[in-house]
């Protein structure tokens, strides 16, 4: 398959600019399941957005007087470019998907930085896909099976999904179109247990190597993709090696970006460094002062000492570990997630800053 190109614009009409551009306005609301909303988004003027099927933008929303990113997919195809959808769960206690939901609506602005992310099917020259998706994770998916259902690829494309009961099936209704559309495209549902109101007559449980030989008999042969809650990503992953996959031909993103594991590489090392480390770092608002060394990024430094502070890709991409440097001066290598006018406003991301001296982090 080729790449996914995006037109020229017409008319006159710009593309989406990360570097200036930095406002969504909503433009409408729609409920895809008891807990799940696509919010659909154009920019205040108009632009084009331009996107691999797959990536994701960070929102920047002010919740109680404090700044919050969090990522989030799209859920929208790169082959309809004048408007951008984000298709969002409530997580119980979760603070801005609750806020997303109660709060926006159409006519609300919210500031965004995107689109980023190197999960996807764009580039890919697999004339057989599976798709394997776990909840909200269906949502890069989604983008995909759209994009490639818009062109007319010559792709045969799996798509199995596990939601937890049938009313937890998101989509549910624009995929059954896809597929009646498609002839290259075919869907599988696997639901845990029935609801009160609804008895699952398909695929039932867990994804499992049964179910996928059962669904799927020729899943060795096709390039996977695959995005979930982290357990769902595990067992899937054991599940392909143990069954003789080839593992080059499979790509993961979790939907769960504030998951950083405590035993991360870059973590051990910073806790090998601290008893060396060269310089001091003080946040102000978690009143924490922890050690960090001249090669260690702030981010794993803080995790090193016990602190949880928000992060999502650890690579300088999507902004989220984004906070001011009151004072002192980093070494900051980083992969898009920050506007150069933040940096010169004195942002910078946890996750790539080394210290070149001592710092103070509004944090």
């Amino acid at each position: 398959m080729s790449a996914i190109v995006t037109h020229p614009p017409a008319q006159g009409v710009p593309f989406w600019d990360p570097e200036r551009d930095e406002v969504l306005v909503c433009r409408q609301v729609r409920d895809e399941t008891h807990d799940v909303r696509t919010f659909v988004f154009t920019a205040p003027q108009a632009r084009l957005f331009s996107y691999a099927p797959g990536q994701f933008m960070t929102l920047t929303v002010m919740i109680d007087g404090q700044e919050i990113n969090r990522c989030y997919t799209i859920s929208s195809s790169p082959t309809r470019p004048n408007t951008l959808e984000i298709t969002i769960k409530r997580v119980p206690g979760g603070v801005v998907s609750n806020w997303l939901h109660d709060n926006l609506h159409p006519g609300m602005e919210v500031r965004a930085l995107g689109p980023m992310g190197d999960f996807t099917c764009a580039g890919s020259r697999a004339r057989k896909m599976l798709f394997l998706s776990g909840g909200s994770g269906i949502t890069p998916m989604m983008s995909m099976s759209r994009a490639l259902s818009d062109m007319a690829a010559d792709v045969d494309i799996m798509f199995v999904h596990a939601a937890r009961s049938p009313r937890d099936r998101i989509f549910r209704h624009e995929l059954a179109a896809l597929e009646q559309a498609n002839a290259h495209l075919r869907t599988v549902t696997l639901c845990e247990h029935d609801t009160p109101a609804d008895r699952w007559d398909g695929y039932r449980g867990r994804l499992s190597a049964s179910a996928l030989e059962l669904a799927v008999p020729d899943w060795r042969e096709r390039e996977v993709f695959v995005c979930g809650p982290a357990p769902f990503m595990d067992a899937v992953r054991n599940m392909l090696g143990q069954g003789g996959f080839d593992m080059t031909r499979h790509h993961e993103e979790s939907f769960d970006f504030g998951t950083l594991v405590a035993d991360e590489p870059e973590i051990i090392e910073a806790i090998e460094e601290l008893e060396a480390a060269q310089f001091s770092i003080s946040f102000t608002k978690s009143q924490r002062d922890i050690q960090c060394g001249a090669d260690t990024p702030v981010l794993s430094a803080a995790r090193a000492a016990g602190m949880r502070l928000p992060a999502s890709c650890a690579k300088g991409m999507c902004g989220t570990c984004k906070c001011r440097l009151v004072s002192g001066t980093v070494e900051m290598k980083h992969d898009g997630g920050i506007r150069q006018r933040e940096i010169d406003r004195g942002m910078i991301l946890l996750c790539c800053a080394k210290p070149t001296s001592d710092l103070v982090i509004e944090r």
